[in-house]
């Protein structure tokens, strides 16, 4: 598949087509990483990183935890 960069302000701007996109799981304003590696430019998608329960639990210390607040009754339809 071809393509052909276009000049977009100060930079410059490639289109990647719909299937190739879909192909690569790139989405509109996803975050890629883009690096040059033997002259090719490689673009990797970037994952949200993914987190356990447990693992965050465990980085939390004594100075993160805090007590309950007192905020009065509830108002209107607060209460649960």
């Amino acid at each position: 598949m071809r393509g052909q960069i276009q000049k977009w302000g100060n930079s410059l701007a490639l289109r990647i087509p719909k299937r190739l996109a879909q192909e690569a799981g790139l989405g509109q304003s996803m975050a890629v990483e883009l690096r040059v590696e033997g002259g090719q430019i490689v673009i990797t998608p970037l994952r949200p990183a993914r987190y356990q329960l447990d693992e965050l639990l465990a980085g939390i210390g004594p100075g993160q935890l805090h007590g309950e607040t007192d905020w009065g009754k509830p108002q209107g339809q607060e209460e649960w």
